[in-house]
Order: structure tokens, then sequence, then C-alpha cells
């Protein structure tokens, strides 16, 4: 079996003036990891219902790129005759934010659960921001459901763990995180703030990156005593 990887948290894609998206550090660096010249780039926008001012702003920011960028949506209709071949060809994945819950669902009947699991074998890459992170876990927590956060606990398990995303910038978030492991509706997990992201190899947490100062991750676990822990992890900052 290859070795495996993914790149998951709360930074991806930057937007320098608001609103053109750009390959941020975060995703060179996951970029890097596939070890090729020209990786093949999918990307994946569920979340938000295939929206196309995403899909075009994937576009827009692979354009001077050395990838060979591609997408996958399913809304409508699925654009590719076979989505198992298409995905399985890809050299790095990256999944994009939104409604968390609504991804899983329209991935399972799809079977994309089962494909991108084969992807993640295999050795490609997978990559993701906010709900594009916590697809990846056991679950997290998630505006899905309304304005008011909910857990989510049906991700796809590819990782043991459980994700917290936006530590900093939305208040919910840290509270939640830690009454649900607390009270065992999650299991331990890693959070963190926007713009940093964490690499998994195999399954186990291996660094925390960060596309700016300022920013932690966390390892967030019950102790022995019952109590909810949380470990600050300082990110190795990547240059852009």
């Amino acid at each position: 079996m290859s070795e495996r990887h993914i790149v998951a948290g709360s930074g991806g894609f930057v937007r320098p003036d608001g609103y053109h998206s750009q390959i941020g550090p975060i995703l060179r660096y996951a970029l890097n990891l596939t070890g090729k010249e020209h990786p093949k780039f999918s990307y994946i926008g569920t979340a938000t219902g295939d929206n196309l001012t995403h899909v075009s702003s994937f576009y827009n920011a692979c354009s001077s790129e050395s990838v060979i960028a591609s997408h996958l949506q399913l809304f409508p209709l699925p654009n590719h005759l076979d989505v198992g071949a298409y995905l399985l060809d890809q050299d790095i994945i990256w999944v994009g934010g939104g409604s968390v819950a609504n991804l899983l669902a329209v991935w399972r009947t799809h079977e994309l659960d089962v494909i991108l699991r084969m992807a993640w074998e295999k050795g490609i890459v997978l990559t993701g921001q906010s709900a594009g992170a916590i697809c990846w876990s056991i679950g997290g927590t998630t505006d899905s459901f309304g304005v008011d956060l909910q857990p989510l606990t049906n991700g796809l398990g590819l990782l043991p763990s459980s994700c917290g995303v936006h530590f900093d910038s939305e208040a919910q978030r840290r509270p939640l995180f830690k009454k649900l492991i607390h009270d065992g509706v999650l299991p331990n997990g890693y959070a963190t703030d926007d713009g940093v992201n964490i690499h998994y190899i195999n399954d186990e947490f291996y660094s925390a990156v960060a596309d700016r100062e300022g920013k932690y991750a966390y390892k967030i676990y019950k102790d022995e005593v019952g109590e909810v822990v949380e470990d600050e992890i300082r990110p190795t900052l990547l240059m852009a």
C-alpha cells in the first residue's frame, strides 16, 4: 500500500483581493506531496452544490500553475461517464467548503465514499478546507443544519479522529467541539485556526502548516480523569 496523505483544515486557497482565489502555500505544500511536475489536480465542489462561481475560481487559480486542472460535479448529473475512473486517475483532490452533511449524503449516493477511500489507499493526495476537511474524519461541528452548530458524526472515517475547523473565527466552534469530545459524541481530535491545515500520513498526525503568522492547530482529547485538554500546536509557517 502506498503512503497515504491528507492535508486538511481551515486553509488552502487564498483570496488576496477578497474575490479572486490563488493557490496558496498550503496547497503548494500538498501539491508537492504528489511528486509530480505537472500533477493532475481535481476540485470537488459538492458542498456548495457545484456552484459555478467556485468552479470558475478554481480554474482561474490554476491557470498560471503547472497543474492539469479538472473538476467533478454531481449536480444536476455527473460530468464524467465513469466517476471512479476519473478520480482514481488524479494525483491530488481538493474538496471545497460548504455543507458537509449534504456533501456526505450526495457522495454516498454516488459511492464516492468507496471511491475516495480507494483513491487514498492508492496514494492520491486528499486535501480540503472546512467541510472538505471534516469529511475525511469521524466527524466534527457543522452549520449544515442552521446557524446554531450541530454535531456531525458520520464522516468517511479515513482518519480515526475528529476534526474542528475555524477555531479562531467562529465563536461556537471551540466550546461545542470540546463538549462533544467530553460527552463521547466525538473521539479525540485535532482543530485548526483559519489559515492552518494538518498533514496526516496514513491515518496519523504528522505536522501542522500555516499560511500566515499567529495561527495554531490544537490537539484536543479527554485525559485519564475525564477532563478535556487542549494542547496548542505551533504550525510550520509556509512561505508564499
